[in-house]
């Protein structure tokens, strides 16, 4: 692309990830919350809690691994319910609503996966779910299914080495998927009243081996006026349009040593117009973290990168933004603050060692950073004045691997085992 052309155009980028509603309703409609980024920066909430210490809990059905969303007062999550793939409603007292069932679950291979990875959406009209068995439906908010397909049957079964972790996401008309594996990848938009698929394009990538493998979930953010949708997976950044699906712009070049065996794990955070992508393989201590433009059109893979380093990075736990910043929650508990613009370090922390590792992907939450250790330790950090501070290590006697969730001053942590609601009061429960 010529530059003064690409000048010209930056000058009129506009980016921003879909809100469309309120930060401090108590409301989180999707996995990272009303701005797509595991942050809310307002509100007060809890520091102490634990497996004896919270304002409710509730026994669940069985192992699932995803994250709950809130809706007017009510919980949703996916979790297998007698052998089978099921959505669940809870009031905020913790008391189950109902239940929608689908076919069998099929479970997670890792010790870490379930056939409930995936988290599900919501548009304030039905709350719209994806499980690894390949059942993809809309559900009613009285627990009626609107309506249900499977993927699997209609696309094949998917070839990813591990449990699928992509959520879905929602534009205006739309609830979309994506799939990113070795064979057919794609992303498809199917309507979000019938279910009738709209579009489906191929996103086939040539990369080494398992690196065309896709565990993150798309952003749909408005860019250049228009509504659309960022995929980060098989070794590239791309952005689609909403109503078709057709690339309209595509960055490469995350892999030039073409590495082996480096799926992409972490969803990306937006920062302005800047997007972070942690890529490589920190959990083996080859970390990548890179610094993405988003202007232009087209191919940006020469001009977009502006920054890369090779020595912080994230595997597993997706960043977050919180005050025009992106945290780092490394998976061995270490805690980095980077500036999005240049890439540099703000500041650096650790989380006490531990043999565990980080799976949940963090959450701000006010000024208090919520971080989940696979061990089922939830330790909070205070934020506030550029700092990091460790203000408490909290133990839920059973492993976490979903996100924590913030509403009207407290915290829900989803457990292997439990659905737990923990607030200020700190008062024991038995």
């Amino acid at each position: 692309m010529p530059h003064k052309l690409l000048v010209a155009t930056a000058c009129l980028v506009f980016i921003s990830v879909r809100s469309g509603f309120a930060a401090e309703i108590a409301d989180w409609r999707s996995w990272r919350g009303p701005l797509g980024n595991g942050s809310v920066e307002q509100g007060n909430y809890p520091v102490k809690f634990g497996a004896d210490k919270y304002l409710w809990r509730t026994e669940l059905p069985g192992k699932g691994c995803s994250t709950p969303i809130l809706l007017n007062g009510m919980i949703y999550l996916t979790c297998p319910a007698d052998g089978n793939d099921a959505l669940l409603c809870y009031d905020f007292d913790g008391t189950e609503k109902w239940r929608a069932a689908f076919g069998k679950e099929n479970a997670g291979k890792h010790r870490n996966g379930s056939g409930s990875n995936a988290s599900p959406v919501t548009d304030g009209t039905a709350v719209f779910v994806f499980f690894k068995s390949g059942t993809f439906a809309a559900v009613e908010l009285n627990g009626k299914v609107r309506w249900k397909t499977d993927l699997v049957e209609r696309f094949g079964k998917d070839t990813l080495f591990w449990d699928h972790g992509t959520s879905p996401v929602l534009t205006d008309q739309y609830v979309i998927m994506a799939r990113m594996h070795q064979g057919e990848s794609w992303l498809a938009a199917f309507d979000k009243v019938t279910g009738e698929l709209a579009w489906k394009v191929a996103r086939n990538y040539s990369t080494p081996t398992e690196c065309d493998h896709g565990y993150t979930t798309p952003l749909v953010i408005q860019y250049q006026g228009k509504e659309s949708i960022l995929v980060w997976g098989a070794e590239h950044l791309t952005i689609h349009n909403a109503t078709d699906g057709q690339v309209s712009w595509s960055c490469g070049n995350f892999n030039p040593a073409a590495n082996q065996m480096w799926p992409a794990i972490a969803t990306p955070v937006i920062v302005g117009d800047m997007v972070v992508i942690a890529y490589g393989r920190n959990d083996r201590g080859i970390p990548r973290l890179h610094g993405i433009r988003l202007t232009g059109t087209g191919d940006v893979t020469q001009s977009s990168h502006v920054w890369r380093r090779d020595d912080v990075g994230t595997f597993v736990p997706t960043p977050v933004a919180y005050k025009g910043r992106v945290i780092l929650v490394r998976d061995r508990g270490e805690v980095a603050s980077i500036d999005p613009a240049s890439g540099k370090t703000i500041w650096e922390a650790a989380f006490p060692k531990h043999r565990s590792n980080y799976y949940a992907s963090p959450l701000i939450a006010g000024d208090k950073l919520f971080a989940p250790r696979e061990d089922g330790t939830v330790f909070v950090a205070s934020l506030a004045n550029d700092k990091f501070e460790l203000l408490s290590e909290n133990n839920m006697d059973e492993s976490v691997i979903g996100s924590p969730v913030p509403a009207l001053n407290r915290i829900f942590i989803r457990g292997e085992k439990h659905l737990f609601c923990v607030d200020s009061a700190e008062s024991p429960q038995q």
